[in-house]
């Protein structure tokens, strides 16, 4: 097997070669090309969750908040900001001379209009918004919230760095329909997309933005000085696994999002290539998304069932990953080894197993109907996982349909609430990053709750009260306790079935210095030894 996967990598790998091999020996020490998990296709990171949009967000726009290496959110777009003493009034102001990449400058009503579109796909900027009487531009560079009631995570809503990030862009593209993509790139970041070069499916390039006003303070993660040392970054598609690892290992490109897991363990040993070592919030979470709004799982005596069937380590071990980068068994919504870890809720998952999942969906009234099990064939990550997951529901009696596509494939059927003979879906295992589940306002396995954003369209009423007075806990204790009673929420109601936490470790050539270790890829601070 090693061998084939050898053979078409080095194949592979030649036609890259071919195909980067046209630009000169200075343009390509000044090029970092990267190959990322999934390919860009959506320029808009409003409309989708597909991580590829996520890094090219990063790459060309950029937020009012950044969060650093510790967890902690600083200024970024922003000076800084104030609050009253009753924390109903926050007064923003931008940093000076921030500018469009077209020139124009950035206004505190370019903001605004950009806080409210986000605001509108996603959970976190929705119940923050809910909880603001009077959003007000006061000059250029200041506009001011006016809460009805405390909500205790303004700043951290300003800097998600998860899915459906809250990006700037001006106005005119902002007060745009939410529901559809903006029809231009117009960002205020590093780079510049140099649209009119795009070719999907081939090759995404960006240059350095000569506009762009980094910050003074080192780069730290998503906050600091973003502060771009190589000239232009090309995203290229290269869907062969054993393609990516060999046109690393080659020089071919300079960066992977995520080495492929069989290539792990012999990449560590070679000089010129780094492996990185993804810890706590910056690995990832396996969890298999659950279609609720159709049968068979609307019923949440079979959700139980199937919860009971998945066995995580089984899962892992399918990964064929080293031990320092699997977790085995996690039950927590918040990531494992990580400071919101918690047990709360999780015995359900503790005594998984076949024989108890086969009596759970006796006892369900299942009759039998077709599980359609949407599978990423192509996925490096979700092939293994949806493998041994479809096997464990089989073991358990569950009549599954495994239908295998690449990644764009299921996430575009994971819109479909068709029912299953129409055209739906069941199950769908997906991969979170940990940093997106850190907070339980935006973390998509409880975020969403009882709304029509998120795939899956999981409902339970208490869940939103639970929320709601999360959003507004005043200290620690407070927002620990709620916390876990929401993960044993989400496990009582089988919002998503937990399948296990890994590293899909990045790697990149070790000739690169400045590499900013994140649980994404961004691409400022690099430069060549």
């Amino acid at each position: 097997m090693k061998n084939t996967l050898l053979s078409r990598g080095l194949a592979g790998a030649l036609a890259l070669a071919s195909l980067l091999g046209a630009a000169g020996a200075d343009a390509q020490d000044r090029t970092l090309r990267v190959s990322l998990n999934t390919e860009l296709q959506v320029l808009d990171p409003l409309v989708t969750t597909i991580n590829a949009t996520r890094v090219f967000a990063y790459l060309v726009y950029d937020t009012l908040v950044g969060v650093d290496g510790a967890g902690h959110y600083r200024p970024q777009m922003l000076e800084g900001w104030e609050v009253s003493p009753d924390r109903l009034t926050w007064t923003f102001t931008l940093r000076e001379g921030l500018e469009w990449q077209d020139g124009t400058p950035v206004t505190a009503e370019d903001c605004l209009a950009s806080i409210r579109r986000w605001s509108k796909r996603e959970a976190l900027g929705g119940q923050m918004m809910e909880a603001v009487r009077e959003a007000t531009v006061l000059d250029a560079r200041r506009f001011r919230f006016r809460m009805s009631r405390p909500f205790a995570f303004v700043i951290e809503a300003l800097g998600k760095s998860g899915h459906t990030i809250p990006v700037m862009m001006p106005a005119r593209l902002a007060n745009l329909d939410p529901h559809r993509a903006v029809p231009e790139v117009m960002g205020s970041g590093p780079f510049v997309f140099l649209q009119k070069e795009w070719r999907p499916g081939e090759r995404a390039s960006f240059v350095r933005n000569p506009r762009y006003r980094p910050r003074a303070e080192p780069a730290d993660a998503l906050a600091g000085g973003k502060v771009v040392k190589l000239d232009r970054v090309e995203l290229v598609s290269v869907a062969d696994q054993a393609t990516r690892a060999v046109a690393l290992q080659s020089g071919e490109l300079d960066y992977l999002e995520i080495l492929p897991l069989d290539f792990v363990v012999p990449m560590r040993r070679n000089r010129a290539v780094t492996v990185g070592t993804p810890r706590g919030i910056d690995q990832f979470l396996a969890v298999v998304n659950v279609n609720h709004a159709v049968p068979p799982f609307d019923n949440p005596k079979i959700r139980r069932a199937f919860q009971a069937a998945v066995q995580q380590p089984e899962v892992m071990a399918a990964m064929g990953l080293p031990d320092d980068l699997v977790v085995p068994w996690c039950g927590s919504i918040y990531m494992c080894n990580a400071p919101g870890s918690t047990e709360a809720g999780t015995e359900p998952l503790r005594a998984a197993g076949p024989e108890r999942a086969r009596a759970l969906l006796k006892e369900s009234g299942y009759k039998g109907e077709p599980v359609v099990f949407l599978h990423a064939q192509a996925s490096a990550l979700l092939n293994p996982i949806g493998l041994v997951v479809a096997d464990q529901m089989r073991r358990a009696g569950f009549n599954v349909d495994l239908r295998s596509s690449d990644y764009a494939t299921v996430a575009q059927r994971r819109l479909s609430r068709a029912p299953v003979e129409q055209g739906g879906w069941s199950v769908a295992p997906i991969v979170l990053n940990g940093i997106d589940a850190v907070n339980p306002l935006s973390n998509p396995l409880v975020a969403y709750n009882c709304s029509e954003v998120w795939p899956g369209w999981y409902c339970d009423p208490p869940t939103s009260r639970l929320l709601a007075e999360f959003s507004e806990a005043a200290t620690p204790a407070t927002r620990r306790a709620l916390a876990d009673r929401l993960q044993a929420a989400v496990h009582e109601n089988v919002n998503f079935v937990l399948a296990g936490q890994f590293a899909g470790p990045p790697a990149w050539r070790s000739n690169l210095r400045g590499v900013v270790p994140f649980s994404f890829p961004v691409f400022w601070n690099i430069e060549r030894r």
